[in-house]
């Protein structure tokens, strides 16, 4: 297992600079903030930077409309359209591929045409046939979907990491992965370690927060425990955080990425 970071939780003006802070904290991974790779001149400057960086990309985090199940056919083809693309610069610079929510609660949603179907039975349904595109899309770019579920007052689109596993196996192949989050699983899931045991089979990207929302060692997850099961299902992928941070970089992200190394250690 290897540890990321988001490029932004660094705070340093330039992407070479906060590679180089990433390296000294003690993270193997980058996820990249997804709207920089918009502009030609950035995401080749990231390309360029990369190649020289021990700190490798793990994942690319936003910079997109998250609507692939938006009622309007014109944005969900445009939300389709920027995952391809950023699963096309995955393949190229070696990450494992973009995350992506289906859709979030604030944005319009398809209705619910009960008895006939349920919202959630229509946008899951919708979901596994554009995913389906997608995984395909993604193994001819040599990298992968990364399908996360949130908690169910962001997103009530996808219930839990079983659920996404589901649609996963129901695609096949290897174009299309759960991500898990710790912190939305501490609130949907009752057991987080049995969920990463069921799902183990088709997980691809691990976002790490402790309940507080910030940085692994604030709060009460037991992150040892997930660890172990995690070990065991032979998972060597990224978890990279994703989360507030308690106090200034340079002292909480080495703090944290210590107290993981540990509790990895010890699982």
């Amino acid at each position: 297992m290897k540890l990321s970071c988001q490029e932004g939780l660094a705070r340093e003006k330039s992407f070479a600079t906060a590679l180089q802070k990433l390296e000294q904290y003690g993270f193997d991974g980058v996820e990249l903030a997804g709207g920089a790779l918009h502009d030609e001149v950035q995401r080749a400057e990231r390309v360029r930077i990369l190649k020289d960086s021990k700190v490798r990309p793990s994942s690319i985090c936003g910079g997109f409309q998250a609507e692939m199940v938006h009622p309007d056919p014109k944005k969900r083809a445009a939300c389709v359209d920027t995952l391809k693309r950023f699963l096309d610069f995955c393949g190229e610079v070696g990450a494992t591929g973009p995350i992506t929510v289906p859709i979030f609660n604030h944005n319009d949603r398809l209705p619910d045409l009960s008895p006939y179907k349920t919202q959630h039975q229509l946008e899951k349904e919708l979901l596994t046939h554009i995913v389906a595109d997608l995984a395909k899309h993604a193994e001819g770019a040599g990298s992968c979907l990364l399908l996360e579920p949130l908690n169910r007052y962001e997103s009530n689109s996808l219930k839990n990491v079983e659920e996404a596993a589901e649609i996963c196996r129901a695609v096949g192949g290897k174009g299309v992965r759960v991500m898990a989050d710790f912190f939305h699983m501490h609130i949907e899931q009752p057991n987080s370690p049995a969920s990463f045991r069921a799902v183990a089979d088709v997980l691809g990207h691990v976002h790490l927060a402790d309940n507080t929302r910030q940085e692994p060692g604030t709060g009460d997850i037991d992150f040892k425990a997930s660890f172990k099961v995690l070990k065991q299902a032979g998972y060597t992928g990224y978890m990279a955080f994703e989360c507030g941070l308690s106090d200034k970089p340079e002292i909480a992200l080495p703090k944290a990425v210590k107290y993981l190394k540990a509790c990895i250690a010890e699982a």
